[in-house]
This record gives structure tokens, sequence and C-alpha cells, in this order.
């Protein structure tokens, strides 16, 4: 598979403009205009979300603490982030995108991906470049007027986000290999999708310092010279637009850790904070249809560093109160003086009715009582129902934003 990729460019990869910025700007029309910073606390040291572009224009970078942005851009908003908004334009943009194709795949809360490949006949016989347009329209016309969205079109996911990040914001782009060469000459290595400081080295030590470069690179210098392993054979097909990326993964670990609000919590008030984070991994391991026979808990101290520690069971588990009876047998050995905590569940296998949970005699009744929670909760809110012991807990920890994964919308 040496040559380039000449079939017509059937995938399309939407990637919303700043998306949480946008959206409160869209909810609340005096934020327009205005340099905002999207943060998930309201504190002078809380790190940036992600920013408006009038933010953005000033130097505003995610990542950055809203001290050191505010230094930057005096009138800079800091903005609480509201998942349930993002969470509603992802799937007002995923039942838009549904109504193209079979094929749509969402790669983040903001990112999807439509394969016209699986579309029908009517739309395959459209002009891409006209959906798209189209696309955008109906995000302003069905979300809302501020809503804006940058949309690439190529014959591999790779090319097309890539495409998708030419023109921000608000662009649309087609890459094909009568103008690859061209987009590749003003982009740089670290511009690449895949590429971030490790693989640059990588590619560096062979003398490649450019994307034309590295498209140049024979199959057998990336594979055995740089990459050492088939992923160099993906890179030398992933650039010359044949997908290699279509691909989902199964569910390994699913975890969640908070930062603690003050360093001079009680113990059973850290231990509430851990139960409330215990709750919110139950529902998402459920949400999978996965149980779990492993628990690991980590901490950050202001003394003793990082410290972390597993433990390992004999059978499936799935409910809100086993993985908080092993998780606290955990943590109760873990060094004082805590900032940070965080647990995730391991060993996931399909969740199966007949196997026994760890700690019940009457796994039936378990399940019974835990789905039956489960479903009020999907149905009328998150934390509709949940222990008392974390009653306090849900002011401070609150639902992040999810960024790299959509399994749990």
């Amino acid at each position: 598979m040496s040559e380039f990729n000449h079939e017509r460019p059937m995938i399309m990869h939407i990637d919303l403009n700043s998306c949480f910025a946008t959206v409160e700007q869209q909810a609340r029309p005096l934020l327009r205009g205005k340099p905002i910073a999207i943060v998930n606390r309201a504190t002078e040291q809380t790190a940036i979300v992600t920013a408006s572009y009038e933010a953005k224009a000033v130097g505003v970078k995610v990542g950055m603490k809203f001290r050191e942005a505010k230094a930057l851009c005096p009138g800079l908003l800091a903005i609480e982030s509201d998942p349930p908004k993002y969470r509603y334009v992802y799937h007002r943009l995923l039942d838009i995108m549904r109504e193209y194709s079979a094929h749509v795949t969402m790669k983040s809360i903001d990112e999807g991906i439509i394969d016209f490949s699986q579309a029908s006949p009517e739309i395959q016989a459209r002009d891409l470049v006209e959906v798209g347009y189209e696309i955008k329209q109906r995000l302003k016309d069905e979300i809302g007027v501020w809503m804006r969205c940058n949309i690439g079109i190529a014959t591999n996911r790779f090319l097309a986000k890539t495409a998708a990040g030419l023109h921000k914001p608000d662009g649309l782009d087609v890459i094909t290999p009568a103008n690859l060469r061209e987009i590749l000459a003003d982009m740089k290595l670290t511009d690449l999708t895949g590429i971030a400081s490790q693989n640059k080295k990588r590619l560096n030590s062979v003398g490649i310092y450019t994307p034309l470069e590295f498209l140049n690179a024979s199959p057998v210098t990336l594979q055995r010279m740089v990459f050492k392993s088939v992923v160099g054979k993906w890179w030398y097909d992933r650039l010359r637009g044949w997908e290699v990326d279509d691909v989902d993964y199964d569910v390994k670990r699913v975890g969640r850790q908070y930062v603690l609000e003050r360093f001079d919590l009680s113990h059973d008030e850290i231990l509430s904070r851990l139960h409330h984070l215990c709750e919110s991994v139950g529902g998402r391991l459920r949400s999978q249809k996965k149980s779990a026979r492993g628990v690991s808990v980590y901490v950050k101290s202001r003394t003793a560093g990082y410290w972390h520690s597993s433990t390992l069971s004999t059978l499936p588990f799935y409910s809100n109160q086993t993985i908080y009876q092993l998780a606290r047998c955990i943590f109760e050995r873990a060094p004082g003086e805590i900032r940070e905590l965080g647990i995730h569940v391991y060993h996931l296998e399909p969740l199966i009715d007949e196997r026994l949970s760890l700690f019940q005699d009457q796994p039936a009744r378990e399940r019974a009582m835990t789905e039956a929670i489960d479903d009020i909760n999907t149905r009328y809110g998150d934390r509709m129902i949940h222990s008392a012991h974390t009653l306090d807990s849900g002011h401070y920890v609150k639902q992040k934003i999810p960024f790299g994964s959509t399994r749990y919308l």
C-alpha cells in the first residue's frame, strides 16, 4: 500500500470551535465577543479548561492558571463549567450527524466523524463540501446562532482531522493527494495529531524535521529505525490517506480523581469525597455493562508525595458500596496531609447475572436494587439517589467535563 489513496474523500471530521466557551456564549449573550475562560472551580489557582477565541487571541491557553491568564488579559472572565449544557450540545450534534450516515463516531464531546461510505445513495451523490456547509448552518439553526465548527474532509480520519485544523475558527477544508504536499509544507511536525515531543525526537534522530520529510520517508525507515514496530507502517499509510484508525478499543479501567478544595478537611470529610468518587465510578462501570475485580486508590500528599495501592478480588463486583468498602480499606493506609485523591477499578469483565458478588449472599437482590437506583438517576438526574455519607460532597466534587471519551455520555 505504497501509493496515495486516490479514492473520493468520504470522511468528514467536525470540530466544535472552543466548544465549552462557545456554548456559554451561546447560552449567555452578554458573554459574546468577550474573553472568557471555562474553569472547573472558581479560584485564582484553577486551571483553564478552555478559552474563547477572544481570550486565545491575547495568549490565553488551555491548562494555564487563571491568575496567569488574568495577567495577560485583565478583562478575562472565569466561567464555571456546566457539563449538562455541553452534553446537550453533544447530543444535538450527534443527532444532526446521524441524519447523513449510519457510520458516525464521536471522538470526544466536541469532535465527531461521519463516514459517508455507509451513507444512502442520495447523500453520497451530493457534494460533501456542500453537505459540510449545510451542517454548519444547521448548528446555527438548531442549536444557536453563535455555534461554529471546523470541518475537514479527506480519505481517512487522520487527514480529515488535519484538514479541520487548518483554518480555525469556522473553516472547511478538503485534503486530497493533489494538495497534500502543499498543506504539509506549511506545517510543523508537532502540528500533526499524534506527533508530540517524544515522537518528534524519534523522527529527528533519523533526520526527519518536517512533515514533508516525514511523508517522503520509506516504510522501512519508519518501521525499523523510527518507531521500531508496525506503528511505522501505520504512519506511512496514514500520511497517504489510507485508513488505519477506524478501531474501537474496549474500556480497560474506569476512574475518577479529585483535588481537595481545602487542606484542612477532616478524615471523615475526605472519606465522603472518596465515597462520592466511588459512586461515580460505579455508575460509569455499570453503564458499560461491566463488573470489576480490582480497585486502586492513589493520593498526593503535601509531605509524602505520590502514594498508591491496589487490591484484587477473586470475585467480580459492581455495586457502589462494594467499591467504596474496598477503596476505604486501601485509603486507610495512605499518608496524611492529602491534597488529591483518586480511584479506578480494573480487571473488567462483562456484567453477568449468574456471577456472585463479593460481599452479598443475594446477588439478584443487589443487582435489582442497583439497577433501580441507576434507572432513577438516569431519568431524573445524576445523584438523585446517593449515599447519605456523600450528602455534603456534591457541592465540591462536581462532574468534570469528559474530554477524551464519550463512553459515559
